[in-house]
């Protein structure tokens, strides 16, 4: 019997396929609790790591002999040593996370969400951090939306596509986690498009000066509107009347939260129209693809990508679609949220090229859950 070790890859498809798996988590409490791998046919144990220096008799009867069994730490350390324990007293079946939740943390899972004789679209699901960005291609041009900071992951995806970054759009200026597309730009030579409005302090063409982005057989339609999740410059892009990626403007299950700038009812007013205003021109059968999810088992579709039509988002939403501008406001302010993304203002400060750090200090910072699609429409 010998420590097995799982990839944060591997540990995504048994996420995605809902297998099951039993994890024994040796992070502190407080950690465990605020963020840890969610599966819906998973179990947990959590036991910090310093209680078990001495022997993990004291979780023996908990961990299972016939299961998979993963040992989680932060960086894979800790894990290895309690793993090896569990092999040594005669378990089977024990895996160690590699490189333990930095490495979930930083894994993208790319999967097709759309194919015609014009274009492709894949989507990535950062899944430990329920971040969700895409690559549109079309002929030997790609287009990148949302980007991490995982810059070579879109690069590598284009190549094998036989296509150049050649354009590359972020939504807003995040605020749970590093933008990648300053970075992808100054790599591949692509134009950047962000809305001036965001305050980025580096080169960038200016959303606001683009009603349309066109390239190969993409018509990419800029509704440059004022549309909060965290910023009052939020973008929504619609390509070829076909697909809309939303940002943090329409989720799966709900609408952007408006709280992050403590502006709540000012920018609940500014949702309310673009909502009733410019979504509601929007044909019902055109595909919501957006920048994060809240819940992976419950907004996950059978193709296997986060994203569905527009109109079954309006009907499963209809309370907040429907409602009168007195009832949304009430809603949206009710509902907002005082838990605020994590080390959200430095991450602000840095996505605007404000602040500059290396690459420990990012993650450092996005160690953590999503904290953007909270806000649901119920």
């Amino acid at each position: 019997m010998t420590l097995k070790v799982m990839t944060a890859k591997q540990l995504a498809e048994k996420v995605l396929n809902k297998e099951t798996l039993f994890i024994l988590d040796v992070r502190n409490e407080s950690d465990f609790r605020d963020w840890k791998v969610e599966g819906e046919n998973f179990r947990y144990v959590n036991v910090p790591y310093f209680e078990l220096i001495d022997g993990i008799e004291p979780i023996a009867n908990q961990i299972p002999q016939n299961q998979d069994v993963l040992v989680i730490c932060a960086k894979g350390g800790s894990s290895v040593f309690v793993g090896e324990q569990l092999v040594d007293a005669g378990f089977n079946h024990i895996y160690t996370l590699e490189d333990g939740m930095q490495a979930w943390s930083q894994y993208l899972e790319k999967v097709k969400v759309y194919e015609d004789k014009n274009l492709k679209v894949f989507q990535f699901i950062r899944v430990g951090k329920g971040c969700l960005s895409y690559m549109v291609v079309s002929g030997q041009e790609a287009l990148i939306v949302d980007p991490a900071r995982f810059v070579d992951d879109y690069v590598k995806a284009a190549e094998k596509e036989g296509a150049k970054i050649t354009h590359i759009v972020d939504s807003h200026l995040h605020a749970d986690h590093i933008s990648g597309g300053n970075m992808l730009a100054e790599l591949t030579g692509a134009k950047y498009y962000i809305m001036k409005s965001e305050g980025a302090v580096f080169n960038f063409e200016a959303l606001e000066n683009y009603q349309k982005i066109e390239f190969e057989q993409v018509q990419l339609e800029v509704l440059a509107v004022k549309t909060p999740g965290h910023t009052p410059g939020s973008v929504s892009f619609l390509v070829n009347d076909k697909l809309l990626f939303s940002g943090d403007t329409i989720f799966i299950s709900g609408l952007g939260r408006p709280d992050l700038g403590n502006k709540v009812r000012e920018w609940a007013n500014d949702l309310f129209h673009t909502v009733h205003n410019k979504v509601s021109e929007i044909a019902d059968d055109v595909i919501v693809l957006p920048g994060h999810y809240a819940d992976l088992d419950t907004e996950i579709n059978s193709a296997g990508y986060i994203g569905d039509t527009l109109g079954k988002i309006r009907k499963r939403n209809e309370n907040m679609f429907k409602a009168t501008k007195d009832e949304f406001l009430n809603r949206v302010e009710k509902s907002a949220s005082s838990v605020k993304p994590p080390n959200f203002e430095e991450i602000v400060a840095i996505n605007r090229g404000v602040e500059k750090v290396d690459s420990v200090k990012m993650q450092e910072l996005e160690i953590g859950p999503n904290r953007c699609a909270v806000h649901h429409a119920e």
